[in-house]
């Protein structure tokens, strides 16, 4: 059966800051010039922020830009930084960082407390109000290319297809989008933004991607225990010296507090559990009050880019480009990324019109060099050598130099140290399970700590339980032979939302994939040791719906 189309100039898929910002930059340029280009975004969660989740404390500098007016349309930035802490943990006591001695890069100054999902829902009604066209509950499944190879656009993934391939009574035939430009903000490890890295070698000559995985939980406190605007950031304990990550803590407005656990998935040990490490946070005796009389709200995980400068792959390609964290902007000291994927997209928007009015070349290599030239390219230069140096120095020493490097860019002497660290494959950092210590964690009490199964109840996630895995293997025996053998089944532990279960029925292990509690938050595909994982989008409209995350 042919599928119907529909031709744009600008197709954007994925409904996120960078591609709402992208979107809203390519309206503005046209009603700007009284042109009347097209352009529509596709998002494959069930309504515009409903599959973001982020810490989230927001640089504006990409929004003062991109509508400078935000304040009088109410955009959701209503507490502003007003006190920025950061804490070296022991298990038992804290060390805070004196801010005299923190490089001035990491102030937040200026800065928000937000939810990065409604602050998406808020970019979203400023598009419509414009006259944009999104598609929220239809997942981009398939690029479509032209015969000389170029891309064409996507497809969105049929309807009402049964976990047996059959068609039900409810099937409907996915639509081809065609356009000029395909733009891909599919955000961390985006199926389709992989295919293309692929297909044109985007990775050339670049470091490759480094990860973390972020656990957050949304709390309403007590009100004596609540001080909006106050931000917290920790390195420390409960993790390992030789383990990336850290903790933080934002005190939002109307009691609410976001915490959450960052894991550098360049993490070695297989026994490792990111869920449980954020359990074991949270009863630190600096924040354990915090949660006396509190109520836990939301609960949602999603991975992180963490490679900085070095492992920004290539963003142009023949029809289309990489903007947002399909391609990895993410300043990983400040922890934040939304000011410089929000950029991008703009960045890319604006090369878009300037090649349609130009009736140019179907590939935006001016995007390349508009970034370059940006203070995106500025803002991670900077900070390149911070994340690698922990991995290769552990976290004393690696946190030194991080921020040494940062204090001599900080005074304009950078130049004196123009060397780049390289990065490791996250995948291949696990060993085995025989060289591993085990790591015994405490069981959930239910009023601090839980379970994953409760904690994925509190991200409303839902999938419809009769339709193909999303969660594919390459081979069904890896799971057994080398990861459970050899590994001690870490997929069981590295995700957050208890999809994989290794079960020994009689008939010796295998391997239960409840694909229905999936998350989306990719860290199956990026951390399985043999690469034997590959997750591809569910029916749209499926994965989490995060409320106010």
């Amino acid at each position: 059966m042919e599928r119907e189309f529909m031709e744009y100039d600008v197709v954007i898929v994925g409904g996120g800051p960078a591609g709402l910002s992208s979107a809203i930059r390519f309206k503005q340029l046209c009603d700007e010039a009284g042109k009347e280009y097209s352009g529509c975004v596709l998002e494959k969660g069930s309504e515009i922020g409903a599959h973001i989740l982020s810490g989230a404390v927001i640089d504006p500098i990409a929004l003062d830009e991109l509508i400078p007016n935000w304040k009088e349309l109410d955009a959701p930035l209503n507490v502003p930084v007003t006190d920025n802490q950061h804490w070296a943990l022991s298990e038992d006591g804290k060390t805070s960082l004196p801010h005299f001695l923190t490089p001035p890069l990491l102030s937040n100054k200026g800065n928000y407390t937000v939810s990065l999902g409604n602050l998406s829902r808020w970019l979203g009604s400023q598009a419509e109000n414009m006259g944009i066209e999104i598609f929220p509950g239809f997942a981009a499944a398939e690029v479509l290319y032209h015969d000389d190879g170029s891309v064409k656009g996507v497809a969105t993934g049929d309807m009402g297809v049964a976990e047996d391939g059959s068609q039900k009574d409810s099937y409907m035939h996915g639509m081809e989008l065609h356009a000029k430009y395909t733009f891909f903000a599919e955000g961390v490890c985006g199926s389709l933004s992989k295919m293309i890295i692929e297909k044109f070698n985007l990775r050339e000559g670049k470091e490759p991607q480094t990860y973390g995985i972020g656990i957050k939980e949304l709390w309403e406190i007590k009100q004596e225990n609540h001080k909006a605007g106050k931000v917290i950031h920790t390195q420390g304990w409960p993790l390992q010296s030789d383990t990336v990550g850290g903790g933080f803590c934002y005190h939002l407005d109307n009691n609410q507090v976001a915490i959450g656990f960052v894991v550098g998935l360049d993490y070695s040990n297989p026994y490792l559990s990111p869920f449980d490490e954020m359990q074991r946070y949270k009863t630190h005796p600096e924040l354990k009050g915090m949660f006396e009389g509190a109520k836990r709200i939301s609960y949602g995980a999603r991975a992180i880019n963490e490679g900085g400068l070095q492992s920004v792959p290539k963003l142009s390609f023949p029809g289309g480009a990489l903007i947002g964290c399909s391609a990895g902007f993410v300043n990983v000291p400040r922890i934040k990324g939304s000011h410089n994927a929000m950029k991008t997209g703009m960045l890319a928007a604006e090369e878009a019109f300037k090649a349609l009015e130009a009736e140019g070349s179907n590939e935006l290599k001016s995007y390349q060099t508009a970034y370059e030239n940006s203070w995106v390219y500025k803002d991670l230069k900077r900070v390149r050598n911070a994340k690698p140096a922990i991995h290769k120095y552990g976290a004393f020493w690696g946190t030194l130099y991080a921020g040494f490097d940062m204090w001599m860019n900080n005074i304009g002497l950078g130049f004196l140290m123009p060397w780049t660290f390289s990065h490791d494959k996250d995948h291949e950092c696990l060993i085995p399970a025989k060289d591993a210590e085990k790591i015994n964690y405490p069981k959930p009490d239910g009023k601090i700590t839980f379970d994953k199964l409760s904690s994925v109840f509190l991200s409303n996630t839902n999938h419809a339980e009769d339709q193909p895995c999303h969660l594919t293997l390459k081979d069904e025996k890896v799971p057994v032979e080398i990861n459970y053998n050899i590994y001690a089944g870490p997929e069981a532990r590295f995700c957050p939302a208890g999809v994989y279960e290794f079960l020994d029925e009689g008939e010796g292990v295998k391997l239960q994939i409840n694909a229905q509690n999936c998350v989306h938050c990719k860290t199956c595909d990026i951390k399985d040791p043999t690469q034997n994982i590959n997750w591809i989008t569910p029916e749209g409209g499926g994965g989490p719906n995060y409320p106010n995350m």
